[in-house]
């Protein structure tokens, strides 16, 4: 009987999707044709939000991301309650195109180092 080993080599240049980058997320927001989204809830977006940010929730992410980012080079920086959202959504859109998708993280943790836009 014959073993068979495979070894699978993964060679990033940005960052996994899911992964949290917060300081490529402050580097975009400072592009003019950068898009931030909001993926939380309508309640939690209603408790606080980052200036200029769009409220998508992630189920309707495919739906609506045209009609703000049309161009899918476009920089687009989402971000969540926590990070887990942000980086489904993250993960969505790199699966319907979109070249440049930063997952920013938490709303808490990121409203500290986002300047005003």
């Amino acid at each position: 009987m014959y073993r068979v080993f495979v070894l699978l080599v993964v060679v990033t240049t940005g960052a996994i999707a899911g992964e949290i980058d917060q300081p490529a997320a402050v580097t975009a927001l400072q592009r003019a044709d950068s898009v931030l989204i909001d993926v939380r809830t309508e309640q939690e977006y209603a408790e606080g939000a980052l200036p200029g940010a769009t409220r998508i929730e992630p189920q309707h992410l495919a739906e609506r991301i045209a009609s703000v980012a049309p161009d899918k080079d476009t920089p687009v920086v989402l971000y969540c309650r926590s990070g887990r959202r942000s980086s489904a959504a993250q993960d969505r859109l790199q699966e319907l195109g979109y070249s440049q998708v930063i997952n920013a993280g938490g709303y808490q943790d990121l409203k500290a180092v986002v300047p005003s836009r």
